[in-house]
């Protein structure tokens, strides 16, 4: 095939890919930026806050304590969240953990076969069924060892979606993809892997395949993903398939394993698989959060639709139920005398009444949120 009219449509391309990514890598800057730094950051504002002219009043010592306890509350509860997603309901993790680890093994090798059957890679002891395919190109050509790699790729990359989702809280309709919209992106996914290795069979040049693949798995990714979740989980299968594939060709060779037949940029693989396994993240990512949505019943559906409980009243014999209690930094005052001078309470911001930390915890709702409890605090009659 010829080659050299291809040079201005990639260069076309790749300005195309270069807009496409832009704003998506303003995001990721600015969410680099803040997070996690974001909450502590505030916490510490506020903690400091009280440092200086005030750090004299009586109370400025249990309030500060009080804080730094909230910062580390809001550690505690990220990991607790993390915690009860695995642990709420076991069968349900062993379910989905089962269902991805074959969805992997059973889809991978047929994948990975495009590849075998291109030239793209050639396996040292193939084992082979030619199915629909050929003696030319069989249906399935892989290794003993194949399928147990993608079930494990299919179990990671599913908890990570699974995971993310819960710390990131990934928008309700991201979580609930559609059957076409999930087959959809398989099926992109699939001819992405078979592109690549037309395309090298061709004898397409690497750099204009890398920008090929990477268009694909970026269109993939803005269409049918387009979360946090699926940016990290995509990035890290990008970059952790790559380096298990070197920690193979290394150890493998000799061994029954495999080489590329064009060792390319990296002298173990061409650099245009890194975009491949990156369209990896959103197909196994969706197909993970149909499973786990399919194993979660109503009932823990709507436990976490309800958390919150804004309307029960807890019976407290601090605050009597009112949710109130004095504000120990000012003596339920709101205001202080210095320097001969009233100033307003910051603790309180002047009304003599803070939340009752007795019941707090009671009330299902975030210690670590301190403009929720202020804004809750804002609408307490005095």
């Amino acid at each position: 095939m010829e080659t050299k009219h291809i040079g201005f449509t990639m260069i076309t391309v790749r300005s195309l890919i270069l807009l496409m990514c832009f704003s998506q890598v303003q995001q990721v800057i600015s969410f680099s930026a803040r997070w996690p730094h974001d909450i502590a950051s505030s916490r510490q504002l506020q903690i400091n806050s009280y440092s200086g002219e005030h750090g004299m009043y009586k109370g400025l010592k249990n309030e500060r304590t009080r804080l730094q306890q909230s910062m580390n509350n809001e550690d505690n509860s990220q990991k607790f969240k993390l915690m009860s997603v695995v642990t709420s309901d076991p069968s349900r993790s062993i379910a989905f953990s089962s269902v991805m680890a074959l969805c992997g093994a059973a889809l991978g090798p047929f994948l990975d076969s495009y590849h075998s059957a291109f030239g793209v890679l050639k396996y040292e002891e193939p084992i082979t069924a030619i199915l629909w395919g050929t003696e030319a190109y069989p249906g399935l050509t892989t290794a003993w060892w194949v399928p147990e790699l993608f079930g494990l790729a299919g179990f990671l990359i599913g908890w990570l979606y699974i995971l993310f989702d819960a710390l990131l809280e990934s928008p309700t309709e991201a979580k609930s993809p559609s059957p076409p919209k999930i087959l959809v992106c398989i099926s992109i996914f699939t001819l992405q892997y078979w592109l690549s290795g037309v395309l090298y069979q061709w004898g397409v040049p690497r750099s204009d395949i890398l920008t090929i693949m990477a268009s694909v798995a970026t269109i993939g990714y803005f269409a049918f993903d387009n979360t946090m979740t699926g940016l990290i989980t995509s990035l890290a299968t990008a970059f952790g398939g790559p380096l298990i594939e070197i920690g193979l060709l290394s150890t493998l060779h000799g061994h029954g394993g495999y080489q590329y037949s064009d060792a390319g940029e990296t002298g173990f693989f061409p650099l245009w698989i890194v975009p491949v396994y990156f369209l990896g993240g959103p197909a196994v990512g969706n197909l993970a959060r149909s499973f786990w949505n399919l194993f979660t019943t109503d009932k823990e559906k709507g436990e976490v639709n309800s958390d919150k409980k804004p309307n029960t009243v807890v019976e407290c014999d601090v605050c009597n139920g009112t949710r109130c209690v004095g504000c120990p930094n000012c003596d339920a005052q709101g205001y202080y005398i210095t320097y001969g001078q009233s100033v307003t309470c910051t603790s309180c911001r002047g009304r003599g009444f803070v939340i009752c930390r007795a019941c707090f915890s009671q009330y299902d709702e975030d210690p670590g949120d301190i403009d929720a409890i202020r804004e809750k605090m804002s609408r307490m009659p005095d």
